[in-house]
Parts: C-alpha cells; structure tokens; sequence
C-alpha cells in the first residue's frame, strides 16, 4: 500500500512539474509576440549584441530625440516606429560593409515611449507603461480598480491623433454585463479620467 501511495505521489508531483513547465513555456511565447509587435519609439532603451563582435555591441543605448540611436560604424540609425526585428535587419545589413555576415539581436531593456495615464477615481492614478495590447479594463484592473466615488458609466478617454483630439464615452457597467465591443485596446498616450 505505501508502496502505491508513493508511486502515486511522485505521479502527481510530475504532472504539477509538467504543467508548471508548460505554463512557463507559454507566457514566454505571449513575450515574444507583444515584442514583436511593440514599435521602437523615443526614450526607449535597447541593448544591441553582435555576435562574437564586442566592440560592435552596445548593452544600453537610447533612442534620442530625433529618433535615432547611434552605433559604432554605422553612425546614427533611425530606430523609431520599427519592431526589434525591423531594427536588427537594418543594423545587420548596414554591418555587412564591415563584418562578414554579422548576425545581430537587438532587445527592448526598457519600454519609455508607450505610456498610458489614469486620472480620478481610480485607486492608483499615475503613468502606466503600454508594452503589450491592452483594453480599458485591464488598465482599470493595473490601477487597482475605482474608489467608492468612481463614476463608472462616465469615464473619458481622450486620444490625441496628431493635432486632432478623439474622446470616447466609456461605460464601465455596460462592458461587466457582456458588451465587450465597448472594451476598447489603448493606444501610447492615451489619458483615461475616471470621475
């Protein structure tokens, strides 16, 4: 009997282990996709690594102003609206004056651009990094849901699209009871006020 009982035991320690493993390996993919699809933008920071060339290699170096970041030999290399993999292949083509097929791996260290603000009644209003595709809720749900005066069928979200200005009327209520479609995605620099 004890026997079994054992056999049964690290059984079911291999199953929690596998699934452990599992759930591990799938939040490592949903990284890589929403990197993927971040687009580089001014402030960020990135680590760029040439293989087996050190001195073509930069742990931390941020896009500026202008949008550019500077690498050695190449100069300045526009960054801004490119995905990591966009970046990677124009410092990679560029380096092949110099280095016979160089093979670059280009990392977001830190997401500064794509921000989002809260304001008003919610418990934690402040600035929010923006680094993967996320809805109202789940930022309401970042900022640590409303206070006890929340207006929540009045919340505004104002979006600036260049020098136009949308605001969009966003019901809380109405998205808890099912009408998802009201659950809109955020864009960076989007301002959501809370009454």
């Amino acid at each position: 009997m004890r026997k079994w009982v054992c056999v049964m035991t690290m059984g079911l320690a291999g199953l929690i282990l596998l699934t452990a493993v599992s759930a591990t390996g799938a939040e490592k993919t949903d990284g890589i996709n929403a990197s993927e699809n971040y687009f580089i933008g001014i402030g960020d920071v990135l680590s760029i690594h040439t293989w087996k060339e050190p001195d073509l290699s930069l742990d931390r170096v941020q896009v500026r102003r202008d949008g550019k970041i500077t690498f050695p030999l190449l100069d300045d290399i526009p960054a801004v609206d490119k995905t990591t993999v966009e970046l990677k292949h124009a410092i990679q083509n560029q380096l092949t004056q110099f280095v016979e097929a160089p093979m670059v791996t280009v990392t977001l260290v830190d997401a500064v651009s794509q921000r989002y603000y809260i304001l008003g009644e919610v418990q934690e209003i402040g600035e929010y990094p923006l680094i993967k595709k996320l809805t109202v809720i789940q930022a309401f749900a970042l900022a640590r849901g409303f206070t006890q005066w929340a207006s929540k069928d009045r919340i505004l979200l104002y979006r600036r699209n260049g020098k136009d200005l949308t605001v969009f009327r966003i019901d809380y209520k109405d998205i808890v009871k099912g009408q998802m479609n009201k659950d809109i995605f955020l864009q960076a620099d989007d301002l959501i006020i809370v009454p």
